[in-house]
């Protein structure tokens, strides 16, 4: 037991009142409840708990100091060590309710403070959170760092929020035999497009496959563990899936703070074998991604100490890189890449969210594909993220973009991880974004890590979900708050059921109940593993657009968004009311674009690459595209192309291998640097298409 001093003005005074913190939750449930103020901590000896919130982990902990809170009424609470006095301290915080036997996780921080010591960085920790009146909150404080002890904390109340009104859709949550100590995943892994939870251990990935629910909607799982190689790595910070080797089975990526971790599933999934590298990399956010667009599946990790790191795949291994200029300030701040196409040219851009330290290490980045390709084959990137409206040191952990007003191209949601409010980036679709929070209405939304899409009551308006919360989205980038679903402040997002509906999977399943709206999701299947020219085998980094009598959708397939979990690959799509979709349309990688007529609804449809392809390379012509001079040496000039709305060119190679992409400008081409031999020209703009071949001598 410790004494925990309470100072107020009358520190001044002979009136300075006490409080006790105590070594146990028991203990300190028999106590008086501490109220607003500032308070002191001393050496952290007691009992550490049981459970970590806020995605943190037990790495490291061995003990804690525990004190109970009761507010007498509903107060937005936060509870901070950010504080002067602390300097370069280095705390940790957790948020439980409850009674000691059944304790649930509220929130929890590490490094969310602004404070900055000697070390231009700040340790020390944030949680904000709604506490209900009459209710028992635990604020423990561990020891996971070396010099946690002997702080001052504040905790303040403010005027909550009003009482929410039930939201759009409920969640229902069941235990499931997740074995893992990281459930890390909600992703395909036996070929079957359906979600399965993925929890991982060192010797272990345990699996619940999925199977046909009950008639009631029910989800049913075979839960299977696979007995794997000693992980030297484990996803204690991030996981990312994809099929890198091509095989048909989806392989997994381990983010440790010291290292990366591969698991490759075998031929038929029901083994892995286990790749790690020598490099040290304190990991935040992984992804699946093709880099060099190649039709080959790469990897991406963010670094939090240093450069972010890729591994490149060579077609048979995935090479360790450093070099790629994508995240690359000296000294990281990465935590969490998110690849997408903002400006619609139909190649993928990355946007980092960065968080910690100084200024300029904590300002995020938007990186612009340029569409040219290297001499080393890979693609040009450059950061933009001044010229944007983007380059924010808010501290943030995740963003989640999506287009929420459906006007056809990617905004931006940037989730606080501290006191900061969120922000609503609005893309102006000229490759900058207008800050449109005030009246969003996401002020109240819970702060912390995880920050993803999703249309969680199929209306057809994207929603978000940010760390327990879900913002749905009212369609013109403002956003209703529900903080009062049962869902988890962190997990893995996909279709439990396969009944269209978006559930969570962290620990517990949490079953989207559902309403009478329409949906359809769709897998794209790349064949660039059968085919020179085509996208990898997930489509991962396409473009898929609907239209329905309510408009046009669109969504990025992505692996690897939030902080920390990877959720399904499977593209989902609510559509509200509308019973027919007119089309789908499908952008891959390799600039091959498909078209599906009419499809039907309340299904999974797989797309497999250039089944319903616009491009055609044997004998492309338009007489409405001229092109001079053809051959050509260095420039290739068009000419009637005054119809067209802010068009895009792609050029192909003879392979059908995309080797440009930009928009146009002006009515010339520099096309200098490609090697001679023969090429096909295509211009798009909206549902016009327009192609021809010529030579590059």
């Amino acid at each position: 037991m410790k004494k925990l001093l309470l100072f107020t003005l009358a520190c001044f005074s002979s009136s300075a009142l006490l409080a006790q913190s105590y070594d146990s939750c028991t203990a300190a449930s028999a106590e008086t409840t501490i109220t607003a103020g500032t308070y002191s901590v001393g050496t952290i000896d007691g009992d550490m708990p049981t459970s970590f919130c806020g995605g943190l982990t037990s790495n490291n902990v061995d003990f804690g100091e525990w004190i109970k809170y009761e507010p007498t009424q509903n107060y937005l609470v936060t509870v901070s060590s950010d504080l002067d006095t602390n300097g370069d301290k280095d705390t940790r915080l957790h948020i439980f309710v409850g009674t000691c036997g059944a304790l649930q996780c509220v929130t929890g921080d590490d490094d969310s403070g602004d404070f900055t010591g000697t070390n231009s960085s700040s340790y020390l920790s944030v949680a904000t959170f709604l506490a209900e009146e009459n209710e028992t909150y635990y604020i423990v404080w561990d020891d996971k760092w070396n010099d946690s002890s002997d702080f001052d904390f504040s905790l303040t109340e403010d005027d909550a929020p009003p009482v929410e009104e039930e939201a759009p859709v409920i969640f229902e949550q069941s235990s499931i035999a997740a074995t893992g100590n990281y459930d890390s995943g909600l992703v395909d892994m036996n070929g079957d497009y359906l979600d399965d939870p993925v929890s991982i251990s060192s010797t272990t990935i345990n699996i619940n496959y999925q199977l046909a629910p009950d008639l009631d909607g029910t989800p049913n799982f075979n839960p299977v563990d696979i007995t794997t190689t000693t992980a030297d790595f484990l996803p204690s910070w991030s996981m990312a899936a994809g099929d890198w080797d091509a095989n048909g089975y989806n392989d997994l990526l381990y983010g440790a703070g010291n290292g990366v971790t591969f698991m490759t599933a075998n031929v038929d999934g029901t083994a892995f074998s286990e790749t790690s590298g020598p490099e040290d990399v304190f990991s935040q956010r992984s992804n699946f991604v093709d880099i060099n667009n190649d039709g080959l599946l790469d990897a991406f990790v963010c670094h939090d100490v240093a450069p972010s790191v890729s591994y490149i795949n060579n077609g048979t291994s995935l090479i360790f890189e450093n070099t790629n200029g994508l995240g690359d300030y000296t000294s990281g701040g990465n935590y969490a890449s998110v690849w997408i196409d903002f400006d619609n040219d139909h190649d993928i851009d990355m946007f980092m969210a960065k968080c910690g330290g100084s200024t300029a290490r904590r300002t995020n980045q938007l990186y612009e594909n340029l569409g040219d390709i290297n001499e080393d084959g890979t693609n040009v990137y450059q950061e933009i993220g001044v010229a944007s409206n983007l380059a924010d040191p808010i501290q943030t952990w995740s963003a989640a973009w999506g287009d929420y007003d459906n006007d056809g191209d990617m905004d931006c949601y940037v989730g606080s991880s501290t006191g900061y409010d969120h922000k609503i980036m609005r893309n102006n679709g000229d490759k900058t974004f207008t800050d449109v929070t005030v009246d969003a209405g996401v002020s109240t939304a819970n702060i912390g890590h995880e920050n993803v899409p999703g249309d969680f009551d199929n209306d057809g308006i994207l929603d978000i979900y940010s760390n327990g919360s879900i913002l749905f989205g009212n369609g013109d980038l403002t956003f209703t708050v529900y903080t009062n679903v049962t869902i988890p402040s962190v997990g893995s997002i996909g279709d439990l059921n396969n009944d269209g509906f978006l559930d969570f999977f962290e620990g517990s399943i949490f079953v989207n109940q559902g309403n009478d709206n329409n949906w359809i999701k769709i897998v794209t299947k790349g064949m660039g593993h059968e085919e020179d020219g085509l996208s990898n085998i997930n489509g991962i980094g396409a473009r898929v657009e609907i239209n329905t009598a309510s408009g046009t959708q669109i969504r990025d397939v992505r692996s690897g968004e939030g902080f920390r979990h990877m959720h399904s690959l499977n593209t989902h799509f609510g559509i509200g009311a509308d019973t027919e979709i007119n089309y789908i349309k499908i952008y891959w990688p390799s600039g091959i674009e498909d078209v599906i007529l009419d499809p039907n609804i309340n299904e999974v449809l797989v797309v497999e690459e250039n089944t319903f392809s616009t491009l055609d390379l044997s004998d492309p012509k338009n007489d409405n595209i001229i092109l001079y001079p053809n051959p050509t040496k260095d420039y290739l000039n068009l000419t009637d192309l005054q119809s067209l709305d802010d068009p895009i060119f792609s050029v192909f190679d003879i392979n059908g291998r995309r080797v440009m992409n930009a928009r146009l400008s002006d009515n010339k081409i520099d096309v200098s640097h490609l090697s001679v031999g023969q090429y096909v020209l295509r211009v798009t703009s909206g549902n016009k298409v327009l192609s021809q071949k010529f030579m590059k001598k």
